[in-house]
């Protein structure tokens, strides 16, 4: 058996790197949604501001997070457009609810 040229030698060693970097990826891409998920249990329903557990507070139909710790009110995405649309009285009597 004749010895594999160095052109040879050079193709194998490229498509082994390519190999080794495809699988760092897909490594580095489990480590990444496993952490995202550590982070969310970590996080999930706590007051950004405090670390105290959050509580859903129903107002006007919607389901707003408020830390009475601290008295931080959170919305989630679309829910701050669902109470104001363009009545900006609502903002205020939504300011004037969580107030206390």
């Amino acid at each position: 058996m004749s010895k594999p040229s160095s052109t040879e030698e050079e193709y194998f060693a490229r498509e082994d790197a390519e190999k080794k970097k495809r699988l760092a990826l897909e490594e580095a891409k489990k480590l990444e949604q496993a952490e995202k998920e550590r982070l969310k249990n970590l996080h999930y329903m706590r007051c950004p501001k405090c670390g105290m557990q959050l509580q859903e507070v129903l107002y006007r139909d919607i389901y707003v997070d408020k830390c009475f710790s601290c008295g931080y009110v959170g919305f989630d995405n679309g829910e701050l457009d669902k109470l104001t649309g363009d009545d900006t009285s609502i903002v205020q009597s939504v300011v004037k609810f969580f107030k206390s």
